[in-house]
């Protein structure tokens, strides 16, 4: 009897070890929140509540003046979709981003390339790559507009002094040559960048690889595409990602240079979204339901990228 009794007392106070033991659990989960706090406040302050305030905008009605009237529920993406410009800005821009990256990375490699070798002056070329990125994105696209002016631009100047042209062209009223142009306005602001990314990766292969590819008699060709390239590909995705997401938000060049016209003829969603909020009636609410969608869109194309380069089996190796 005594025993039992002795035994349900210690039964009774067994439960204090383990909610000893759970309020120390909790205090080492929560021993790196002063640490990462600051960053988790940022992120929250900086990322997540824009985008719950874009979302809520979306389902709102707002006037001009930036007064909310109520709300209206899907009715900013009905409109949205109602436009007849949409399904050709939305193409538009998906042309945009894939051209512009598909090209920054195939030059920045050849670029990265050149700026690891070693040769006379290499420094004053990295510093030169250097400069379209150092440059105002606006200005940079404002002295192309200029250069391709049709009364004095240098680059019919130039076209017609080596008789490629037989007058003066102008370049951007034509939507298809304006936005080739501008395509490559972006290209030349993304290349320092994304060369300098191509670089740093170039230079964390050792050399013992090489020696190795050479002992085993392997030409140029095969070491690059063999090993080289699948050694880049870390750089390459962080190059890429970054350059999805900088080109599908460029405003600046569009903008500048033709406004997204003639009409809405080389708009982007990104120029698009702007002249719903700011030009016309000025519909506030459609243009954040715009910016939902451009939101969503690039995402799958981040997502769509990193399934198509193996993100998932890269992680886990």
């Amino acid at each position: 009897m005594h025993n039992t009794i002795e035994a349900r007392g210690a039964g009774a106070k067994a439960p204090a070890p383990s909610s000893k033991s759970a309020l120390r659990r909790f205090g080492r989960a929560l021993a790196p929140l002063p640490w990462i706090g600051p960053a988790v406040i940022l992120i929250v302050a900086v990322v997540l509540w824009p985008v719950f305030e874009m979302v809520r905008t979306s389902i709102l009605r707002i006037s001009s003046s930036g007064a909310t009237i109520g709300t209206r529920g899907t009715g900013n993406y009905r409109d949205l979709f109602d436009e007849t410009d949409l399904v050709a800005v939305l193409l538009r821009t998906v042309v945009w981003v894939v051209g512009v990256v598909l090209v920054t990375v195939v030059i920045s490699l050849a670029l990265g390339q050149l700026l690891n070798a070693r040769f006379p002056g290499r420094r004053v070329v990295r510093w030169a790559v250097i400069v379209p990125w150092a440059a105002s994105v606006l200005m940079t696209a404002l002295t192309w507009k200029w250069m391709l002016n049709y009364y004095y631009g240098v680059v019919n100047k130039v076209l017609q002094g080596v008789g490629l042209i037989d007058h003066p062209v102008n370049w951007l009223s034509n939507p298809t040559q304006a936005l080739i142009w501008m395509m490559w306005v972006a290209v030349f602001v993304s290349l320092p960048f994304t060369s300098f990314v191509i670089l740093a990766g170039l230079q964390t292969i050792p050399e013992d690889v090489y020696e190795a590819a050479r002992v085993d008699g392997a030409g140029r060709a095969r070491t690059y595409f063999q090993i080289t390239l699948p050694l880049l590909r870390p750089s390459l995705l962080v190059a890429a990602i970054i350059n999805v997401i900088n080109v599908f938000n460029s405003f600046p060049i569009i903008y500048a240079m033709t406004g997204g016209g003639p009409g809405s003829k080389t708009d982007t969603s990104t120029t698009f979204m702007y002249k719903l909020a700011f030009t016309g009636s000025g519909d506030v609410g459609e243009s954040a339901a715009m910016a939902v969608v451009n939101f969503a869109l690039i995402l799958i194309l981040v997502l769509l990228y990193l399934r198509a380069v193996g993100w998932r089996g890269e992680t886990k190796s």
